[in-house]
Parts: C-alpha cells; structure tokens; sequence
C-alpha cells in the first residue's frame, strides 16, 4: 500500500475540486504537450506525490508519442484513443501487463475528464472508453488461531530466562493499530501519550505537509503498555521508538513467525493487513477502519474490495 497507490485508480472519480485550480490559459486549440503540462502542476498543487504525477503524466505523454505531441487538444477524438490502446495493447511491440493498461486507461480518462471540468473541452472524448479494473492478488493475512500463536511466541521470549519484551512490543502494536512499515519506523517516543483521558493513544505524524491527511490518533490497548514499559527499561530508546533498521526489524517479525510454528513469513504488510481483516471481521464501521489505515476514500475502493473478499476466503 506506496505513494503512488500500488497503482490503485487514485483518479477515477476526480472532480473539478479534487483535481485542484483552473487551467485560464488552456485552449481547445492548445497542445497535448502543454495540456499535459498543465494538469501535472495541477495534480502536484493538490499534494499528489511527484512519483505519482509522473506516473500519470508519463501515461499521456506516451499518447502523444503516438498522435503527436502537439497535437490539438480539442482535435483529440475517441476513434484516436481507441486507436492508441489498440497500437498499445498489441502494434507497439513493447509488452503491456493487465495491471500498467488498466492505470493507463484510468489516466487518459481521468486527464480528458479533467480538461473538460475546466472548461477547455466541451466533451469528454475518452467518457465512451471502458474502465479497465484489475482484481490484484489478495494479501496474506493471518488466522485468528496464528494470530495467538504469534502473540504466544512474543509472550514467551518476554517472559523467557532472558526476558525480551521488544518482539510483543513490536508485533502487539502492528496487530493492533494496523499501521505501515514506514509509519512505525518514524515513530518517536513522544508519539505515545500513556496518560491521554481516554485512555493510551497512539499518534501517527508526518513531517511532509503534503501527507498530513494521513495523519491519525489510534488507541493502544491495555495489554500493550506493561510490555512497552518492560521494553523501555530493557532498550532505553532515547528517540526512535524502534531505533534499528528496517531490515532488522523485518528480520525481528520472521522469528516471531518460527517461533510461532508459521509457514508464513510474518511481515509488517501481514500484521496490517491481518489487524484491518480482523476489525472488518468484528463489524467495525468501514468508514472507520479507512480512518484506522490513513488512507483516502479512493484508495479505499480498492482495499475495501479486497476486505470483502479476503472475509469470504477465510470464512
């Protein structure tokens, strides 16, 4: 789940609002180069990530490679689209995977669909082009019966001839608050409020203005904060809540797994996506659960979906 969306379909319900400020100068007459120019200072100045900008516009600059760069805006035609995904699909002699066509025909949809919000194109050439969807393969999430034997196998090194309360603190926290391998490894000891009035809370920050909209506050459980004491006392981490590095880590999570007896390989994507499966399972809001993730409600269509069918899967 990475900036540029693990290529979900960031912009298929953009609005005029979303898709941030108006295009004065563009004109039916103006170029495919310009145009193109114009809408990727128009992603960045919503906060789009310049991965993903460049994601998108290198989509329709691969159009104008085929119709011609400066090629008329208002001259662009569906047949020409149609003919451009065909050259594409099976004339260009470069191979197109289901899942780099499907984000390319989200962005040829998602950029004309754009022009004609800002007034530039009195039609939508691409509106007739379907939308192309890719079912992603489902992630690997735990069972509630692994999820106690990891639990178990953390409980044991904490409490074995050499206490370590480090792997509970660790796992514990992903099972619970769901959140990223990034996220946890920006954690700082000042992101923990054990004395907030409702109870422990975990603050989740970013330091880049343009992905403050990520920003949340989980509740810790109770079982959680005796180990994280424990852990301090044993680890005296003085800023870094988890000061080692991300590959160890990594390395921490698959010995909790052998440790647990599991044929899976324990990983921060498995605890966040085993912890967003667990609340789907116990009837949490879904609107809460996109909350608890951090992510936007486009993005959610996507994770939502695999929710729904990762709950039938292990039913």
């Amino acid at each position: 789940m990475s900036d540029i969306g693990k290529d979900l379909p960031l912009f298929t319900q953009s609005t005029a609002q979303e898709t941030g400020p108006e295009a004065p100068t563009l004109r039916a007459t103006s170029s495919l180069n310009a145009a193109i120019a114009a809408w990727g200072e128009a992603l960045q100045a919503v906060g789009r990530s310049i991965h993903t900008v460049k994601a998108f516009t290198s989509d329709l600059r691969l159009l104008g490679r085929f119709i011609g760069a400066g090629q008329a805006v208002g001259d662009i035609g569906t047949h020409d689209l149609k003919n451009f995904l065909d050259w594409m699909l099976n004339h260009r002699g470069v191979p197109c995977s289901p899942k780099t066509y499907a984000r390319r025909v989200t962005s040829l949809k998602a950029f004309f669909r754009w022009l004609k919000e800002q007034g530039v194109l009195d039609e939508d050439p691409a509106l007739p082009i379907p939308q192309q969807t890719v079912l992603s393969p489902l992630p690997t999430t735990l069972t509630a019966e692994e999820v106690q034997a990891v639990l178990q196998a953390a409980e044991a090194a904490r409490r074995g001839s050499k206490p370590d309360a480090r792997p509970y603190a660790l796992v514990k926290l992903l099972l619970d608050t769901a959140i990223k391998k990034g996220e946890c490894l920006n954690l700082h000891l000042n992101h923990v409020d054990l004395h907030a009035p409702a109870g422990p809370i975990l603050f989740v920050r970013y330091s880049d203005v343009r992905k403050r909209y990520k920003e949340r506050k989980l509740p810790l459980s109770a079982d959680w904060v005796p180990a994280y004491r424990e852990y301090l006392a044993q680890y005296q981490p003085t800023d870094r809540l988890f000061p080692w590095s991300p590959r160890r880590l990594e390395y921490l999570l698959e010995d909790i797994g052998e440790a647990a007896g599991l044929d899976k390989h324990l990983s921060f994507d498995m605890c966040r996506w085993t912890a967003a499966l667990l609340d789907y399972k116990a009837g949490m809001d879904r609107d809460k659960i996109r909350q608890k993730l951090g992510i936007s409600k486009i993005q959610w269509r996507e994770v939502g979906n695999k929710l729904d069918r990762l709950a039938i899967q292990t039913a």
